[in-house]
């Protein structure tokens, strides 16, 4: 098979790719995804991810090395196998992060990533409100649906009621001109569904004639010519496939995946490369490092207030709640994994927020694990720029082996102080009413661990878990440990980009789900603009969708 693009992982990013590449018409474009077509049901039902987080049809299910900084606990690390990717699976949460954090990667000598370069690119990709809510900032005609959220409950109301008691102030439009404060979330849906990229982007395009959808389709490594990437090796559907790229390949596989695929292909650090095996193409030494991820301490405080613990108590709770959202697209199965957020500062002399908060109306061991038998709301705190980076480690030179996960948490002083501090403002705000005269408890931490530094961050490193935000190892810059350009291309090689959330310098202030779109939307551009430069680029030869 024979293509001018292929797209490698139809996630976040790819899904969007897809869609842009196609689009003229001009170029023949595949975009092959691992897992299977997104046909199951909870996979469009907000509070599906209950049931796709664990689940092997739908989630990759890593799972980390013991680490250091979590007193040698290991994590699960979900990641989205199924076309969407983790925008299939992810808890519909739609955060831009903050302007600063773009400006920070234009610094590092990102040409083209300032935050006045990528505004435009979320609000292209954007259909806030449906179009309602345009402005400066928002967008209204683009492919993504983004809703305020419309169903909420009095603990969170209060939550946030009670940190502008407590002197924070409430958020205009946290994905506006100032993400500071505190308000409800806005979520990746249309009218009661989820609007993950394969909704918005991928299932606009599959009609056209230019683009190939692959699903069940796992690369197994890159092909090369000297130093330029010539196509690749897949499993299809259990038989081993080799396709050509006549213009380039795209790794969009995530932060996990894409470098995995470039060590088993010869990219990566030569000397371990070489302990697998591995013919070295290019001795590229960033290749999975930086990992970067939010870590989150999850406070839960019981309540007599009634929440999603006790309103899915019994079968009969469940069957009405199963009843309303057919009938109304509403209620608890409408939600998402979180409502209520804040944008918020552990020291007055920061210039912008340093943690983010994630509250939620129930309460639970795991996501996994289903709420607790009490009433109780979650107030999960998490640093939004952690200093501690870790690295993946290849297991072998078969793309079948999960890599080893190091994330590396907690690794520094300044990671340490503010999640140590974000856990003592949840206890400040929940102090205040109103929510305080509706907590029977704090059941998390607990009385027992009062407000002593050591104690709290041993709390913290025993109980704390991911929000699911790998970032970092396929590193855009121009410094030695960079792995792409700021054009994407891979360094030293020709015909090969990466566009996810790998390509992150620094991970973004918030859910990385928003930003791997745009990196999608910002890659299309590059990659059109140097097909529009080149010589001889004719129509393609139609192809029919696969599966």
């Amino acid at each position: 098979m024979e293509f001018d693009f292929i797209i490698v992982g139809a996630g976040s990013a790819g899904c969007v790719l897809a869609n842009r590449l196609s689009a003229s018409g001009k170029y023949k474009v595949a975009i092959l995804e691992a897992g299977g077509k997104d046909t199951y049901p909870w996979i469009h039902i907000p509070v599906g991810y209950f049931k796709t987080m664990g689940n092997p049809k739908t989630d990759w299910g890593y799972k980390t090395e013991p680490d250091p900084g979590l007193n040698g606990r290991s994590l699960k690390w979900p990641r989205g196998k199924v076309l969407g990717g983790s925008s299939s699976i992810n808890g519909l949460l739609y955060v831009r992060g903050q302007a600063e954090d773009y400006d920070g990667w234009r610094q590092l000598g990102n040409t083209g990533w300032s935050w006045e370069d990528v505004k435009p690119l979320f609000k292209r990709s954007e259909n806030f409100e449906n179009g309602s809510r345009a402005d400066e900032y928002r967008g209204g005609d683009g492919p993504l649906s983004v809703s305020d959220t419309t169903v909420t409950r009095q603990c969170v109301d209060d939550w946030i009621t009670s940190a502008v008691n407590a002197g924070y102030k409430r958020a205009k439009d946290y994905n506006g001109a100032d993400q500071e404060g505190v308000a409800l979330f806005q979520l990746t849906t249309r009218n009661g569904r989820r609007c993950s990229s394969a909704v918005a982007y991928l299932n606009p395009a599959k009609s056209r004639p230019n683009l190939t959808v692959l699903t069940r389709c796992a690369v197994e490594k890159l092909t090369f010519e000297g130093k330029r990437c010539t196509g690749l090796i897949a499993n299809h559907n259990g038989q081993q496939v080799t396709m050509k790229a006549r213009r380039e390949v795209v790794l969009s596989a995530g932060a996990l995946a894409s470098p995995q695929i470039m060590m088993v292909s010869g990219l990566g650090a030569a000397d371990e490369l070489k302990q697998h095996g591995i013919e070295v193409v290019q001795d590229i030494n960033g290749v999975g490092k930086n990992l970067q991820d939010h870590l989150q301490a999850r406070p839960v405080y019981k309540t007599s207030l009634p929440t999603i613990n006790t309103e899915v108590s019994n079968l009969f709770k469940q069957a009405l709640i199963g009843m309303e959202y057919v009938f109304t697209r509403g209620g608890p199965m409408a939600m998402a994994a979180s409502l209520g957020t804040g944008f918020l500062k552990t020291r007055q002399d920061l210039s912008v927020p340093d943690i983010q908060f994630h509250i939620q109306p129930w309460s639970a061991d795991r996501v996994d694990a289903g709420p607790h038998k009490f009433s109780a709301f979650t107030a999960s705190v998490l640093q939004l720029r952690p200093e501690s980076a870790g690295h993946l480690e290849l297991a072998s030179a078969d793309m079948r082996d999960y890599p080893k996960i190091h994330p590396n948490y907690l690794a520094t002083k300044t990671d340490c102080d503010t999640l140590v501090e974000g856990i003592r403002i949840t206890r400040r705000i929940c102090g205040h009413d109103p929510i305080k005269s509706h907590i029977t408890e704090e059941h998390a931490p607990g009385a027992g661990v009062g407000d002593d530094y050591d104690a709290l961050l041993d709390w913290a490193r025993n109980t704390s878990t991911t929000i699911y935000h790998p970032t970092g190892t396929c590193k855009m810059g121009v410094d030695a440990m960079s792995v792409v350009d700021p054009q994407l291309k891979v360094h030293g090689i020709a015909g090969l980009r990466v566009a996810d959330a790998s390509i992150m310098p620094i991970i973004v202030s918030g859910n990385t789900n928003a930003p791997s779109m745009m990196i999608g939307e910002k890659a299309s551009d590059l990659i059109l603009e140097d097909a529009g430069a080149q010589t001889g680029a004719g129509a393609s030869a139609a192809v029919k969708e696969m599966a």
